[in-house]
């Protein structure tokens, strides 16, 4: 596990919390049982709804990152966002007994699914979240009716050797300090907009939607993302890249979006090689926005776009 020097549970828990205030006044907290410890998923939605499990990124993002459009898939489906099992959230991992394998992982959800009563759902994953996803799918098409995959990692194409270096330091040894730079510089918070955008840090005039830098540094969503650091999280469990004759093979519809200005791969190259290998896939790429400030501060079109992937039954 990393080192948990400066890391405070109670800071944790407020900044969490914080978050989920943005979730619909319907949200539930529910704790379920599975072979590695407990989850926690925050839930909205019509209970009679079909259920959409939804996976967030890795590191700091947890699942109240999803929160922009919590209400807008809640319309047509009963929303269930996981805090990945090991990682920052509010669970309880098991003491000795943690996901280790891709097999591991499937089982989680498996369990997860079999907690919520569902024996199969819609699921959508971002970034690690979304790796973690696709997998399932593969291994368990029967369960998952339709897919969508937010800006993925490691799935079609690896990450960019900058992007790499950069998140080194906050990596090795996590700090508020040391995550709040390397999300400012894989978002654009902190850099003066372009063609004709008001700068960093001042306020958008009426009617006018924030950059997708100043909607990442959020100070609720960025207070949580430096709380997380030095949290006791076990060791991700990660892969090579899906086999494309597995690919191939995918009969479950998928929907792929990409962030444009995303640093941590290239996006064209990754939708390019989905629409190469998956048999029923849409791919888009959502403008003016960069992978790690997605979901939060995807514009209002994200939320359009998954809607109505989800209702073309």
């Amino acid at each position: 596990m990393p080192g948990t020097s400066g890391y405070d549970a109670g800071a944790f828990r407020v900044a969490y919390d914080k978050v989920l205030a943005a979730w619909p006044a319907d949200r539930e907290a529910l704790t379920l049982a599975t072979p590695f410890g407990d989850t926690r998923v925050n839930a909205c939605g019509p209970r009679d709804a079909p259920p959409l499990l939804l996976l967030p990124g890795g590191g700091g993002a947890t699942s109240v990152s999803w929160y922009a459009q919590a209400a807008e898939l809640a319309r047509i489906r009963r929303v269930y966002a996981a805090d990945l099992i090991g990682a920052p959230g509010l669970g309880g991992p098991a003491a000795d007994r943690h996901p280790r394998t891709v097999a591991d992982l499937a089982a989680w959800l498996d369990a997860l699914l079999d907690g919520l009563g569902a024996t199969d759902a819609d699921l959508g994953g971002h970034s690690y979240g979304a790796w973690i996803a696709l997998h399932y799918a593969l291994r368990a098409p029967a369960r998952v009716r339709r897919l969508f995959l937010l800006d993925p990692t490691q799935c079609f194409a690896g990450y960019r050797a900058a992007y790499l270096l950069r998140a080194l330091p906050m990596l090795l040894r996590p700090s508020p300090r040391r995550v709040r730079a390397f999300l400012e510089w894989e978002t654009g918070a902190g850099v003066p907009r372009t063609h004709g955008g008001h700068p960093a840090g001042a306020k958008p005039g009426p009617g006018e939607r924030p950059s997708a830098g100043e909607a990442a540094r959020h100070p609720d969503w960025l207070a949580l993302q430096e709380a997380a650091a030095g949290f006791p999280s076990a060791k991700p469990v990660t892969g090579p890249r899906p086999a494309p004759e597995a690919l191939r093979a995918l009969g479950v519809p998928v929907l792929l979006l990409v962030a444009a200005n995303s640093r941590t791969h290239d996006p064209r190259e990754v939708a390019a090689r989905a629409a190469a290998v998956l048999p029923r896939v849409e791919t888009g790429v959502l403008p003016d926005v960069s992978h790690h400030a997605l979901p939060q501060a995807a514009s209002a079109d994200l939320a359009r776009r998954l809607t109505a992937f989800l209702s073309d039954s």
